[in-house]
């Protein structure tokens, strides 16, 4: 079972517990503002999409980590690995992505998350790019692209939803020294 830590995060995989925590996160309009069409989604749909999360874990070797606080064991929410099957115009392709409940924006603790996920591509999953992808006007997302070492890959249009996205890209002998200094 993959587990990963940094000074303030650790990352792993989905229990059944995380599914309430999770929905609030999905449940809340500013934090979905930017993902797809910026509908929220239900407990339910958070229990499939974890289900679904753990399939990829199961026949890919990664997946999407759920990101628990160290000091109180709280989930915060969501960072890891995906393949980006909604844009097949940048596949193939591995993506960084990150979804955080609002109470732990503003801390660095998506880039530290994303950093620990893209060196675990790296490193132990060998990968040779990641990248990722952002509406265009999340400047936040776009800023933690930026810390990780990632550079503007495209702009395009996401077809699911009809908004335009700017794809990020970091290949792996740039990527391995640039993200060991974020995740502190």
């Amino acid at each position: 079972m993959v587990r990963l830590e940094t000074p303030r995060l650790i990352l792993r995989r989905w229990r059944a517990e995380d599914v309430a925590p999770m929905a609030a996160v999905n449940g809340d309009p500013e934090v979905m503002r930017w993902i797809r069409d910026g509908s929220v989604r239900d407990e339910q749909q958070t229990r499939d999409g974890i289900q679904a999360w753990e399939r990829e874990w199961e026949s890919q070797g990664f997946g999407l980590f759920a990101v628990e606080i160290r000091s109180t064991g709280e989930l915060a929410g969501f960072t890891g690995l995906s393949v980006p099957n909604f844009l097949p115009e940048v596949l193939p392709a591995v993506e960084v992505g990150w979804r955080l409940g609002r109470s732990h924006w503003g801390q660095g603790l998506a880039t530290e998350a994303a950093a620990a996920a893209v060196r675990f591509g790296f490193e132990e999953r060998g990968l040779e790019r990641i990248v990722s992808i952002a509406q265009v006007g999340n400047d936040a997302s776009e800023r933690i692209m930026t810390k990780l070492g990632m550079r503007p890959f495209r702009e395009t249009v996401n077809p699911t939803c009809g908004r335009r996205v700017r794809v990020y890209e970091l290949s792996s002998a740039s990527g391995r020294g640039r993200t060991g200094r974020t995740a502190g």
